[in-house]
């Protein structure tokens, strides 16, 4: 369940990402001229990473960097750091103190002094995910690791467009039965599109879709009290954001579309010692987020 943070700090990989480049001419004012950082407000409404709907109010940390060789992004967050509903804990009620997100990118091009461009294919990286949930014991902890190839896309359009495929491995996963294995795949696609400028500031459009497939966990995850698997062996999560950003704050409005959130399958039946509840794995939810660029 604690894996909702993930969703708002997916998004704000993407947001991140752009919005820093208010920051990338070496300016006084920020600590850094290539490492942008930021610290966020974030709540979120909704959420399906686990059997239950989720809303989480969090403090966050963010940076991101592009120097050289070396494209990074990664955050920090303190888990119901501001609040909550019942079921949502974290670093103040017996939860995970920390949840952490690093998406290091290593440009193969650079590295080996080969241009390795082609058609609309820029430059190729040797692409990470990292995902590290601290948790207070084995059924509150996860740590998973997605390796690839990456690639950034010329799209011939004022937009920027990226896609990242990745093999995974699955050391703790809250308890769940692939942990400890390779087990599937993902499928990343991210793009930003420039709107506007707006009341001071700049109105993007940003959005991310991640795909992922070939897992065994629908099939060693057990059957539900309907009849039905507990859990998938495929899922997706598509963010849609709309970000106004300036110099030192930036503001997003995030929709978010789950297809068998966590791998959870939409409709098993499950009973946790409360009762019978139907999971809600699939479906919308969102997030509001205002942060502070330093």
């Amino acid at each position: 369940m604690k894996k909702t943070i993930l969703a708002a700090g997916a998004a704000l990989a993407i947001t991140a990402s752009f919005t820093a480049t208010a920051a990338e001419n070496s300016n006084p004012e920020f600590v850094s001229d290539w490492w942008h950082q930021s610290v966020n407000v974030v709540g979120s409404y909704h959420t399906r990473f686990g059997p239950t709907i989720r809303n989480d109010t969090y403090l966050e940390y963010e940076a991101f960097a592009k120097k050289d060789w070396f494209d990074f992004y990664g955050y920090l967050d303190a888990p119901v750091f501001f609040g909550g509903n019942s079921g949502a804990q974290g670093i103040w009620n017996h939860g995970s103190p920390l949840f952490m997100e690093i998406e290091p990118r290593f440009s193969i091009d650079k590295l080996t002094g080969a241009d390795l461009s082609f058609g609309p294919f820029k430059e190729w990286y040797f692409a990470n995910n990292y995902i590290y949930d601290m948790g207070r014991n084995s059924a509150g902890r996860q740590s998973t690791w997605y390796m690839g190839l990456g690639t950034d896309i010329d799209t011939g359009l004022p937009m920027s467009l990226s896609l990242n495929v990745y093999a995974k491995y699955q050391w703790q996963n809250y308890g769940a039965q692939n942990e400890n294995d390779w087990d599937g795949y993902r499928f990343k696609v991210k793009y930003f599109v420039p709107i506007t400028s707006l009341w001071g500031g700049n109105l993007s459009y940003i959005g991310f879709t991640n795909f992922d497939w070939g897992s065994d966990l629908g099939d060693k995850g057990g059957i539900a009290n309907n009849g039905i698997k507990t859990r998938t062996n495929d899922s997706i999560a598509s963010s849609h954001i709309l970000s106004l950003s300036y110099d030192h704050w930036h503001y997003s409005v995030v929709a978010r579309y789950w297809h068998n959130g966590g791998q959870w399958n939409d409709d098993a039946s499950l009973n946790f010692g409360s009762g019978d509840f139907s999971v809600r794995s699939t479906g919308w939810g969102g997030y509001l987020v205002a942060g502070y660029n330093f």
